[in-house]
């Protein structure tokens, strides 16, 4: 079923913002492929039998975090049952450390799936690898969510860029602004017409309120067309 989500601002990146007037921007997506993007009222026009879901705020390119490998082996994500001993936070350092004497198999994988959702919930939809074949469990964690495995070397606007290390000895945060880039940097690649439906939608404003506030804001992620997050 062909599904249009629209938003007041959608900034493609590598291409011009579409405000689109009144109604906003749009992208129409169809399987897991976008088929339009283009002021809200064009693009309803052109599939008026689409469904349509509306947005606050801004949708952009799904993002990519370059330090996964640290926050799904280097982290515990605790269970929600466990927020009163552990809090909500990921777990890093010497805490990770203590707990990862006692844990079997089976809480190492829980641990990496919230871990994955998490990344979700703040419009990851591309993680820096490889995965090496002795990570099987994370590596199966990985296909089954569907999030897209991207090599160190990367293309921003049709240029090979190498991502950068992980910043610094302090913890990995879910937040893929975190190392400090803007939105080309850190989006996974441009919304283009025909190209995969991997896109996220912040409730905030514009870039400059995104980077500021944080990918907290994410209010749903869309992955090869399907909403695998949604806030609201």
């Amino acid at each position: 079923m062909l599904t249009i989500h629209a938003a007041p601002l959608v900034l493609p990146v590598g291409a011009a913002a579409v405000a689109g007037g009144s109604g906003g921007g749009a992208v129409a997506v169809d399987g897991d492929r976008i088929a339009a993007i283009g002021p809200y009222e064009e693009v309803v026009a052109a599939h008026p039998a689409a469904r349509v879901r509306r947005w606050p705020g801004l949708l952009t390119p799904g993002l990519r975090q370059d330090r996964a490998r640290e926050l799904l082996t280097r982290c515990y994500h605790p269970d929600p049952r466990e927020a009163d001993e552990l809090g909500e936070l990921p777990l890093w350092g010497e805490e990770f450390e203590r707990l990862a004497e006692t844990m079997d198999t089976a809480r190492r994988s829980g641990s990496v799936r919230r871990g994955l959702q998490r990344m979700l919930r703040h419009g990851t939809t591309h993680v820096v690898g490889p995965f090496g074949a002795d990570e099987p469990g994370l590596r199966t964690a990985l296909s089954r969510s569907g999030v897209v495995q991207v090599p160190v070397q990367v293309q921003v606007q049709g240029r090979p860029v190498q991502v950068p290390g992980p910043p610094g000895d302090g913890p990995p945060d879910l937040d893929p602004f975190a190392g400090g880039g803007d939105l080309a940097a850190t989006a996974h690649g441009p919304l283009t017409v025909g190209g995969r439906a991997d896109f996220a939608v912040f409730d905030v404003a514009d870039e400059a309120a995104l980077r500021a506030g944080g990918t907290v804001h994410c209010v749903a992620t869309v992955l090869a067309g399907r909403l695998v997050h949604r806030a609201r």
